[in-house]
């Protein structure tokens, strides 16, 4: 009986030990991660000291050139911004339900210290647009509800918009939230149930669906200069 009563004690405080441990490392891996920008690729990503690439959830903000790839309007400016907003300075990551993107680079949002909420800030100026994934992250509804504000105001990229006109319409996959050109190939893949109809790429925007990559290019003309 002592015997049994020392093995059941025993496993008791194996238990216990196992469960601090679990729970000690679930506290560190949800703590708030302050780290510093190294330097600013674009936009939506940077670079940290420890060498880690961050990309920007929830948004996307104007490609800058890469090879023959011509920049598209506003890149840079997103790029100067997120460079004066971070450059050099202590931020904290939160991260979504995805760690990383097929790229390898880290998908967070980040904080400033005072605050300020750099994903945000970046689509209240017009400098990018609401980029959702499948799977709902925690700030979507500030990032819609940031740039729907953003395009009532017209600035940034909104400032002279200027839809396509193909006349035919897009399709929305209410599953990946992206829409495409209604007679894109993978736009009609979409199944029945996942399928929103959208008269124009302005409507697609504000209901939160994003331009699919490939059958929609950036340079249509769907933003322009200042």
């Amino acid at each position: 009986m002592p015997a049994r009563r020392f093995l059941l004690t025993g496993w008791g405080v194996v238990t216990t030990i196992a469960l601090v441990l679990v729970v000690s490392a679930c506290a560190r891996s949800e703590s708030p991660q302050w780290v510093h920008v190294r330097w600013v690729s674009d936009g939506d990503t940077v670079v940290l000291d420890d060498g880690r690439k961050i990309r920007y959830l929830g948004i996307n903000t104007p490609e800058i050139n890469h090879g023959s790839q011509q920049a598209q309007p506003f890149a840079f400016v997103a790029k100067r911004l997120n460079r004066k907003l971070v450059t050099g300075h202590r931020v904290r990551l939160e991260f979504g339900p995805k760690k990383k993107d097929r790229y390898g680079r880290v998908l967070a949002y980040l904080f400033l210290a005072d605050g300020t909420f750099v994903n945000r800030e970046l689509l209240a100026r017009g400098y990018g647009y609401f980029y959702p994934t499948a799977i709902p992250g925690k700030r979507d509804n500030i990032l819609l509800k940031t740039q729907r504000m953003a395009m009532a105001k017209k600035i940034g990229i909104w400032k002279k918009w200027r839809e396509p006109g193909n006349g035919a319409g897009y399709i929305g996959n209410r599953w990946s939230r992206r829409f495409h050109l209604i007679g894109c190939r993978n736009g009609k893949k979409i199944s029945r149930k996942h399928r929103r109809r959208f008269d124009t790429m302005w409507a697609a925007f504000t209901a939160g669906f994003a331009p699919a990559k490939g059958c929609i290019d950036g340079r249509l003309g769907w933003f322009v200069p200042q």
